[in-house]
């Protein structure tokens, strides 16, 4: 119509170009703003409790300037290729566009389908999608993204579950005694190292005990100096801990960090030379821990004898038998020793529960976008199928008819679109865990689906389909023949 007004093809592209523009400027508008009031208490969540000095956690300006003119430009340049097809239809063509496919699409496969025991409505819906090959396409495409955030998102708050329990040895709960320090103001405890440590594990409820004494080292090759821990004891509670080889256990064996072992660039099976007191101890690199400090280094007691044999531990873990109730269990220590004290428990996995909230709004934002994009694909082919619904409805076509041949026109992609997007889904969750850098996932964090769950992703594809075909589907089953024929 406008063609035939006079329009040029410049004049059409631009009244399309604009016509965009006005939806997309008030959406990223809202969507920043939204956006902005949401990162607030998330951020506050996830640096909760860390020490961030005179740094402020925010957004950077340069996020609200992508939100506010990247994101439209990227609109636009997404609306360039369907506008640049009006630019070139002529005004003829561009009227009987509206209407159905030109004849001869899908034709075939809907005979081939009419000719099977399906129901009529089932094997017209099934149909429709080869009418519009290009349309379908982008119905695809935004299930198959869809369905790749659910399951990403599903392996993520799977993986970082499993992070938050990591070291908690199947749920036993875990108690950290500290022996005073009188250069900090606390009471020396009247126990010496060993007598402490043997204090701990008589108290009613102790099931493993270790003991550790922190310092200072040097290593060679290395100008930064790092922190040591030596264990004794029932060390065997951290084994959890590690993530490739095995926690130290003899003379001469380390474990570290990922960062600890990449910012140095090394790996399990390497040797280094630690340095304390104008003494060294050659150690090898037996064990990659799932996560620790940078600048940390674990070892055993008879490496620390070989470096200062006088050094007494001050800290002590205490992992408690199934059922006892820490808190007499602190009390007892408490009682014992006036120079032992309690350290603070570890608190709630800030980045796990942030991961997890996040993941979830971004699979209800990314599920509606999905579900939005079928909306506005079954309502085109509705409005464009106006006509053949009306002499659908008058050779007896019943409105419950009309909504399962809309839905199943959808629903094939939405099937199609899981068993693509899972494996996607998987892949891309397998490729954000094994990059994270400061933590190193075990398989048995990564491998977090069981074959129910891949079924139920699978079909959460049908689920986006069905969910963004029944609007327009219930809409066109009210429609009555005689609104259709006056249409025509």
């Amino acid at each position: 119509m406008l063609k035939a007004l006079g329009f040029t093809p410049n004049q059409v592209l631009a009244v399309y170009l604009a016509m965009i523009s006005v939806p997309t400027a008030a959406g990223c508008v809202v969507g920043t703003l939204t956006g902005d009031a949401l990162s607030q208490p998330i951020l506050r969540d996830a640096f909760s409790g860390i020490e961030t000095g005179n740094a402020s956690m925010g957004v950077g300006l340069w996020v609200y300037a992508v939100c506010l003119l990247g994101v439209p430009a990227l609109v636009l340049l997404a609306a360039l290729v369907p506008a640049l097809r009006a630019h070139r239809l002529s005004a003829a063509r561009a009227i009987s566009a509206g209407n159905a496919p030109r004849a001869g699409r899908g034709l075939r496969i809907q005979r081939a389908l009419g000719g099977t025991r399906l129901p009529r409505a089932v094997s017209l819906g099934l149909s429709q999608p080869f009418a519009r090959p290009g349309r379908t396409v982008m119905t695809l495409a935004a299930i198959v993204l869809g369905v790749t955030v659910v399951t990403l998102t599903t392996g993520l708050t799977g993986t970082m579950v499993a992070f938050g329990k990591h070291g908690q040895n199947n749920g036993s709960a875990w108690v950290n005694v500290e022996a005073g320090r009188p250069g900090l103001g606390q009471k020396a405890p009247r126990l010496s190292d060993r007598q402490v440590e043997a204090r701990l594990r008589s108290l009613p409820g102790a099931d493993l005990v270790t003991a550790r004494a922190i310092s200072k080292v040097r290593l060679s090759g290395y100008a930064q100096a790092a922190a040591a821990n030596f264990h004794r004891g029932d060390t065997r509670m951290y084994d959890s801990e590690v993530v490739k080889g095995h926690w130290p256990h003899g003379p001469g064996e380390a474990a570290a960090a990922p960062t600890f072992l990449k910012q140095r660039g090394l790996a399990v099976g390497d040797e280094i030379t630690l340095y304390l007191n104008g003494r060294q101890a050659r150690v090898t690199v037996v064990g990659e821990l799932i996560e620790g400090h940078a600048d940390a280094v674990e070892s055993t007691w008879e490496t620390l004898a070989e470096l200062a044999p006088d050094l007494p531990a001050i800290l002590y873990t205490v992992e408690l038998a199934d059922g006892a109730d820490a808190e007499a269990y602190a009390r007892a220590v408490t009682a014992s020793d006036p120079g032992l004290y309690l350290m603070p428990g570890a608190s709630p996995n800030t980045t796990a529960t942030t991961v997890i909230s996040v993941s979830t709004a971004f699979t209800v934002l990314l599920t509606v976008v999905a579900a939005l994009g079928v909306f506005n694909t079954v309502l085109l082919n509705t409005r464009e199928r106006r006509r053949d619904l009306g002499m659908l409805k008058s050779i007896g076509m019943t409105p419950r008819q009309v909504v399962m041949m809309t839905v199943t026109s959808v629903a094939a992609s939405g099937a199609a679109g899981g068993l693509l997007g899972v494996p996607l889904g998987i892949a891309t969750h397998r490729l954000l865990v094994d990059h994270v850098g400061q933590v190193a996932f075990p398989e048995s964090m990564k491998d977090v689906w069981h074959a129910p769950q891949l079924v139920l992703l699978v079909l959460a594809g049908v689920a986006i389909a069905v969910l963004g075909a029944l609007p327009p589907a219930r809409s066109a089953a009210r429609l009555t023949i005689a609104k259709v024929l006056h249409n025509e």
